[in-house]
Formats: structure tokens, sequence, C-alpha cells
């Protein structure tokens, strides 16, 4: 196997191996990194799966700053790599322009939508997956009270919030939902301290459940989560291994597909808006030997049931993002 990854250092220096194929699909990270063991690393693991199974080789990048976008698209699209995935919303923007100037590359943008002819928008429906951890999360909780803890206060945050506040309260309608956000910047996606300080202050208030939406500082949740021996629950990717026993699930969001799909489609890629959701298991719950011993078969037996009336239409969770209010819960 021939894994041709190509990085990009501070300044996003593009300098392309002599000899790369011209069709290379290539993988453009948001801030954070691809190790952040949630939505970065979700992405590069289906890379890695379609490059292993294939043969075939890649380029990547992981930005430093947010400048960096434009810069990382431009100079992929020159060098001829074909699709280019770009991973999390803050591409919308330079990718708007940039597709126009490239009409024979394919692009990719997850967890946006730029409406032109040469982009694929996926998107996934957070709020449905969140719905079922949030019944977990009320099954689970001893007090009462269960927590919510995002990164940077957007809307696509508030849609996992709302998702789990609506999934807690289907379960128990009295049950409190508390709910705080890091930060209003992208800083907000990687302070594992300000995770932390905000984990403390909710198992203060009575939560003994938290979920955390929050990129690189959800890590600094699950920790402290797991040293105050309460219950927390991950994100994007299977975060369950970071502290055995005491993650009691996490909200899977099938990145990973996403890129693969992608990939191993090329420059055939259908274009238009994808959407993933519970009815084609782009979102759901992880369970394997971390949790197993702490997921029920009254929860196994809920979210199964869930998920076959949210795919039917029975259950509507309300989607922040649709008129940015949320029935459950007060941002």
């Amino acid at each position: 196997m021939t894994h041709l990854a190509k990085f990009l250092g501070a300044t996003a220096a593009l300098a392309l191996s002599a000899g790369a194929a011209l069709a290379d699909p290539a993988l453009i990270y948001d801030l954070g990194g691809k190790f952040d063991k949630s939505f970065n690393e979700s992405a590069h693991n289906g890379a890695t799966r379609w490059a292993e199974e294939t043969g075939n080789s890649y380029a990547e990048v992981e930005l430093q700053s947010d400048a960096q976008r434009e810069q990382a698209l431009r100079r992929f699209a020159e060098a001829g790599n074909n699709p280019i995935v770009t991973v999390g919303f803050s591409f919308m923007t330079p990718l708007e322009e940039i597709a126009t100037d490239y009409p024979d590359t394919k692009f990719v943008i997850i967890d946006g939508v730029v409406d032109q002819p040469n982009v694929r928008s996926v998107i996934f429906n957070e709020h449905e997956g969140s719905y079922l951890v949030g019944q977990m999360a009320a099954m689970a909780s001893e007090t009462g009270t269960v927590g919510f803890i995002g990164g940077m206060d957007i809307p696509l945050i508030r849609k996992f919030a709302c998702g789990y506040a609506q999934g807690a309260q289907a379960v128990n309608p009295d049950i409190t939902v508390l709910s705080n956000m890091t930060g209003t910047t992208p800083a907000a996606w990687n302070d594992p301290v300000k995770g932390s300080e905000l984990t403390q202050a909710q198992i203060s208030q009575g939560a003994d459940v938290i979920y955390a939406a929050a990129g690189g500082t959800g890590i600094g949740v699950l920790q402290t989560a797991a040293d105050q021996d309460i219950l927390s629950i991950g994100v994007d990717s299977n975060q369950n291994y970071l502290q055995p026993g005491k993650v009691l699930t996490s909200m899977v969001k099938r990145v990973d597909n996403a890129v693969y799909d992608a990939f191993e489609a090329g420059t055939d890629i259908e274009t238009g808006i994808n959407v993933m959701g519970v009815n084609n298991e782009g979102v759901g719950i992880a369970v394997d030997e971390h949790n197993e011993a702490l997921v029920t078969e009254e929860m196994t037996a809920a979210v199964e049931d869930a998920k076959a009336k949210i795919a039917s239409g029975e259950i509507e969770v309300h989607d922040y993002m649709s008129d940015e209010g949320c029935p459950s819960l007060d941002f």
C-alpha cells in the first residue's frame, strides 16, 4: 500500500511530490487537527480506510489558521487534485467563490451547503442522533439532571443540544437539561481546560451525565466526568475508549463514510445535497466492549424504537437550524 500523505506546514505551502497522480483526491481538515479524537479524526479514518483498501494515495493538510482555507483549496485545485474534500462549515464562504473558478474540479464540503454545480454538500441529522443519546442520558441519570457542553456557539452545535434535550425529555418530561457553550470563536473547539471547568460547574448543579459536542474541548469534559465519577457521552467518532466504563455512549456521525464515499466515487461523484441521518445510518450510537456494561436492555430497546419511528416519520425531532428555535431548551 502506498499511502502518499502530503502535509502542509504553517505557511500552507502545497509543494506536491513529482509524479503524483493528477486525480489524487485531497482532504483539508478543519482547525483542531486530524488527531482531535473527534470530527477531524473521523474524516482521517475514512481517508485512511480508502487508501488501505485501494492502495491509492491522497493529499491532505492540517490548517493552522482560518486564513489558510482559501490558499489550500486553490493550491490543491491548481495541482489537479480531484475531488477535494473539506471538513467543516467554515469552508462554505471560500468554497462558494473558489468552486466557480475551477468548474472541472469536484469539491465536497462536510457540515455545510454550497450551491454550486461542482460541489457535493454533506449534511448530517445530528439532532436525530442526539435525540437517541438524550434518551440514554435520561435513563442513566440518577439525579434527574443531565448536561450538554458545546464547542463554538453556532447554530450547528445548538442543533446537537436541542436534539439531546428532546430525547431526554421524551424519557423524563421533568428532567433538567443544563447547557453551556465553550466560546464564540474557533478556539472553542480546542480548549479542554475550559471543557473541564464547565463540567465541574454542571456537576455542581447536579448533572450526572454530560454530553460533549465540542471537538478537542470534549476531551476535557470526558476526563473530568470520569474523574468525578459521573458519565459522559462522546461525539462524532466513537470516543468510548477514551474513558472505558465511564462513557455511556458516543453519538457517532459517520464523517468517515462521507469521506470514504467521496474518495471512492472520485471525479464521478454526484454533486448536490447529501443528507446522512438515522434512516441511512449516517448518525447513531456506539456500543462496544468499553461501554456495553453501561447500556441496559431498556436503553437498547428505547433507542431501536426511536430509530424506527424517526425513520418512518412518526417521531419528528425538531431541527434547531430550521428556525433557530428549540421547544425543549433555552439558549
